[in-house]
This record gives C-alpha cells, sequence and structure tokens, in this order.
C-alpha cells in the first residue's frame, strides 16, 4: 500500500463504514465499487492520480472491511443515500465520482439527486438501465441458491469469476485472489454478500431513466470490451441517454478493468477532467 494512503473509517446510520484516503489539496475522486469487490480494486488507480488529487475509496456498506448487518436494504438507492451522508460528514463541498458495476448504478443515482455536488461522473463497466442484474446475481436471489451458495462458495469458485473478469488472466494470481476473498473468509461476509445480491432491483436505475437525460453533470463513460458480464449495450445506452457524454472503449479491458489496465482508466479520467 502506498505509505500516502491512509484507511479511517466514519459512523453512518450506526455503521462502520471505512475508506482508504490518499490526501491531497487538488481536486476530490470518490471511488465506488461494485458488489464482488470492496475498496482494495482501487489499489492500482490511487497511486496513479496527480500528487496534488484527495482520493478517497470506501467500503459499501456490507463489504470489505465495513459493518455487514443483515437488516438494512443494500439496494443501490439506499448505498447512494448513504454516500450522501458520506460526503456531508467529511465536508466533502464538490468532488468528481467514479463508479464501477453496481458502483456505477449507485453513483447514476447520486448524480441525479444531488448533482450540484459534482464536478463529474465516470462510469466502468457500470450496470444501468433494466440490462441487469446479470447471473450469477439474478441466482442469488432464489432460496435454495442462496443456502447452496453458502455451503459452497468458497475460493476456486470466486477464482473463476475473477479469471473470466480479466483480460490479462496472468493477473489471476493468489495475491489477487487474496484480496478478493477477504470478505468472504467469514460467514458473515458470504451472508452479506447473497444480501447485497438479493437487495438488487434494476427498478431502481429504469426509475431515474428521465433524469439522467436532464442530467448536466461531464460524463465518461469507459467500457472494457471484453467484459462477460455486462452487455456493451449499455455502454451505447448511457452514452445516448446522457447529455455532456463521452463513450472510451477500451480494447484490452474486461469486467474488473482497474486490475487490467489502471494508468489507461486514471488518463482517461485526468485528461477530461482534472485539467
Amino acid at each position: 500500500m502506498d505509505p500516502l494512503i491512509e484507511t479511517n473509517s466514519v459512523e453512518i446510520d450506526g455503521y462502520n463504514i471505512v475508506y482508504d484516503h490518499r490526501r491531497g489539496d487538488g481536486p476530490t475522486i470518490v471511488l465506488i465499487h461494485g458488489i464482488t469487490t470492496y475498496r482494495f480494486i482501487w489499489q492500482n488507480l490511487l497511486p496513479l492520480f496527480a500528487e496534488n488529487c484527495n482520493v478517497l475509496a470506501l467500503d459499501l456498506l456490507g463489504c470489505g472491511d465495513s459493518d455487514k448487518p443483515l437488516t438494512v436494504s443494500y439496494s443501490l438507492k439506499a448505498h447512494a443515500s448513504r454516500l450522501k451522508k458520506f460526503v456531508d460528514i467529511l465536508t466533502i463541498k464538490k468532488f468528481h465520482l467514479v463508479g464501477h458495476d453496481v458502483g456505477g448504478g449507485i453513483s447514476q443515482i447520486f448524480a441525479v439527486n444531488h448533482g450540484k455536488l459534482l464536478e463529474s461522473l465516470t462510469l466502468l463497466n457500470s450496470v444501468a438501465y433494466d440490462f441487469w442484474p446479470v447471473q450469477p446475481i439474478i441466482a442469488m436471489r432464489t432460496p435454495i441458491i442462496r443456502q447452496m451458495a453458502m455451503a459452497t462458495l468458497d475460493l476456486g469458485m470466486l477464482k473463476v469469476i475473477v479469471n473470466r473478469g480479466l483480460f490479462d488472466h496472468t493477473k489471476v494470481t493468489d495475491e489477487l485472489m487474496e484480496k478478493f476473498w477477504h470478505p468472504m473468509k467469514t460467514k458473515g461476509g458470504r451472508k452479506a454478500f447473497l444480501h447485497f445480491a438479493r437487495c438488487l432491483d434494476n427498478n431502481d436505475l429504469m426509475g431515474i431513466e428521465s433524469q439522467l437525460k436532464e442530467l448536466q453533470v461531464p460524463t465518461l463513460i469507459i467500457r472494457g470490451m471484453a467484459d462477460p458480464y455486462l452487455s456493451e449495450k449499455i455502454a451505447h445506452r448511457l452514452k445516448a441517454g446522457i447529455p455532456n457524454s463521452t463513450l472510451e472503449m477500451l480494447e484490452k479491458g474486461s469486467h474488473f478493468i482497474q486490475e487490467d489496465l489502471p494508468a489507461e482508466v486514471v488518463k482517461l479520467i485526468s485528461e477530461r477532467f482534472l485539467k
């Protein structure tokens, strides 16, 4: 870990939210991960942003090292609401928001509700509209499948998911898999993952389609073209549906594009928004 990056936590609604923070007096960037990851997925990006950038990567409730209650919603709307409380507590007045996977959906909801707080919005291999959830997430909603998953979810199964989601399969190292597996080591972590899957509802994003069309926030859509989990149609529909948006397609990137092409992602964000 970069020595300039600190790990901290804040309390939101009585629960602990953990985040990594690389302090700087320049532009503030907030990074939101997806369902199968947590803040570690940004590990290669944080050090690449300009030295003066103030960068925060949080673990959503139920993920990573944050608390994992099973009695509250992990819907995209609920996560977006907690994100607003997060930036309020840290007195972040204006920032660049970057979301990956369902974190991109959370970021869309935040943008249409609190667009005045955003300098920009970047969506990396993001969910949107009604093209998701996808398998195997859909299956996790079925009680018997959830019970089977609790009993059989192991490092080998997760490795298959990660391997499919990377363009460069040589990056699927024991070290990387240990990081992916970290929250799943405990029964509580696996239950939280399944609870997150059960809470996902594409109506959360279908309900903001008209608001996206009126969004004034400059938006960058980045897609790793080898993504096997989320359709290319999502990126094109987002580009067509969000004014002042740009679409960048990266041939040698897959779903976990932060691991495949961290420098390219940071360059695109920096050239578009941080000059």
